[in-house]
């Protein structure tokens, strides 16, 4: 297999595994490592550095959104708010990855983990009286434990998307205010790592650019952008025609599916 045709794949697997709760991290980690042969401390930058393909789905997907954020207050403050949070609990996470990674720290054992909270999330809403509200219902406080939620990311293993949408469905916001909303955080989280990433793993990123070449990272980037826009509108329509339990087993059931084909496989 050429170097073009394993870059596409390693974009591939970002654009889908971005918007699951399956840690895109984890899964280009995993990905880059044996197509590659890259060190996994290596290989988990240039998972963070891929993160500017999904960043361009999200952006093109959500442009309206964007356009008028500064006009929504209320999307604004749930911007900052959530994005402040993000900064300051995934900051410190992702500095210390390098060393985790290096030793024991298996990236696929907490996602067994999410993926078993968000089925237990679902059997609580299904069978509990929670009462399902919109995004604009939310309170400052359920803004800060989206922000934690989103900032434990920053480890490895840990999925951004799992973690954002099954917080917001636990405190009840409907499906498609769920992923919708998760995403739009998304951006300014992702930008942010993509900065910490050039900032704290610089010879990181300058062996992968040397290993690829300048022409290879624009590849994968776009390929990740590409599948990431049909990934986004696929789930976004399964959000609107399914209960939210119902969208927590099926989340939950991949998480578990890709942490045993990881342990295992």
């Amino acid at each position: 297999m050429d170097l073009l045709m394993k870059l596409i794949i390693i974009g591939i697997v970002q654009g889908i595994s971005e918007w699951l709760p399956i840690s895109s991290k984890t899964q280009v980690l995993l990905t880059s490592h044996f197509l590659l042969g890259l060190d996994v401390a290596i290989a988990y930058s240039f998972g963070l550095f891929m993160e500017m393909g999904s960043i361009g789905s999200a952006v093109i997907y959500f442009r309206k959104d964007i356009a008028n954020v500064f006009k929504d207050r209320k999307l604004l403050f749930y911007l900052v708010i959530v994005t402040i949070i993000t900064g300051i609990v995934g900051v410190p996470l992702y500095i210390v990855s390098d060393k985790l990674l290096q030793n024991a720290y298996n990236p696929a054992i907490p996602m067994i983990f999410l993926g078993i909270a968000l089925i237990f999330d679902g059997i609580y809403i299904r069978f509990s009286r929670i009462k399902i509200r919109e995004f604009r219902d939310l309170r400052t406080k359920d803004l800060i434990l989206l922000g934690i939620a989103q900032g434990l990311a920053a480890l490895p293993g840990v999925s951004r998307s799992g973690m954002t949408v099954s917080t917001m469905l636990f405190l009840g916001v409907k499906p498609e205010d769920a992923f919708r909303y998760s995403y739009l955080a998304y951006i300014p989280a992702a930008l942010g790592a993509v900065g910490t990433t050039i900032l704290f793993s610089k010879s990181n990123i300058s062996y992968v650019i040397s290993l690829v070449g300048l022409t290879g990272i624009p590849i994968a980037v776009i390929s990740a952008l590409v599948i990431g826009l049909v990934t986004i509108d696929v789930l976004l329509r399964f959000a609107k025609k399914r209960n939210i339990y119902i969208i927590d087993f099926t989340l939950g059931g991949i998480a578990i599916l890709i942490s045993l084909l990881a342990l295992f496989g």
